[in-house]
């Protein structure tokens, strides 16, 4: 998974012209879990903010909310005191949080960060919650621990297997609420129904999406 999660990474940073991106997973508790980078350098940069206690990882975990610092000259050490004059130190102008998450379940947060000041255009914030929506499937999926990820189906066929993911990260959501279990739980609960009756995955998701199917009432 941690070479996904680094690929991912890699790809966010040249899709959104940033000098790096990283991401950590964190818990309620505040613990600091499995991370990701660009390249090695931007791994610095992220451990920053949770060697200082403050930063934009941190406050978009803590909100739930994207964190959007297009210049971090303009304000940000008032924001952040220590964080934000460290990392102008090592180049970085600009910097942006985005929450992985999935309903109420918080898993960590996805870091961009550019050498020069500037707003991440509309199309850039576009990708930008699709690779964090990237993320979270990943996180969420063991499946994606041996998916082949290729570069050339990004376009119409990367936009079906979106969807399809989304479908089903959607219907774990609604597992999860109906059956009071965790997250990862109810994933295990739509991947055994799927297997005991031979259905692929994504069937079973479209199917409790659109209600014609609830796991808690299966008595089969």
């Amino acid at each position: 998974m941690a070479d996904v999660l680094q690929q991912v990474c890699a790809d966010a940073m040249r899709a959104l012209s940033a000098s790096g991106v990283g991401m950590s997973v964190m818990a309620g508790n505040g613990v600091r879990g499995m991370g990701a980078s660009s390249d090695p350098a931007t791994a610095g940069i992220e451990e920053l903010q949770f060697t200082f206690g403050e930063g934009p990882c941190i406050e978009a975990y803590t909100t739930g909310r994207p964190v959007l610092v297009s210049d971090l000259a303009d304000g940000a050490t008032s924001r952040w005191p220590v964080y934000a004059p460290a990392v102008q130190d090592v180049g970085v102008r600009a910097v942006f949080a985005f929450p992985l998450q999935i309903g109420a379940a918080r898993l960590g947060v996805l870091d961009v960060f550019r050498a020069r000041p500037g707003p991440l255009s509309r199309d850039e914030l576009g990708q930008a919650f699709t690779f964090a929506d990237l993320m979270v499937m990943t996180l969420l999926d063991d499946q994606a621990r041996t998916a082949d990820i290729d570069r050339a189906a990004w376009g119409a066929d990367w936009g079906e297997a979106f969807e399809s993911r989304a479908e089903l990260f959607q219907a774990q959501g609604m597992v999860m609420v109906q059956l009071g279990i965790p997250l990862a739980d109810a994933l295990i609960r739509i991947r055994a129904y799927a297997y005991a009756r031979n259905r692929s995955l994504s069937d079973v998701a479209a199917d409790i999406v659109a209600r014609r199917l609830r796991l808690d009432t299966d008595r089969t």
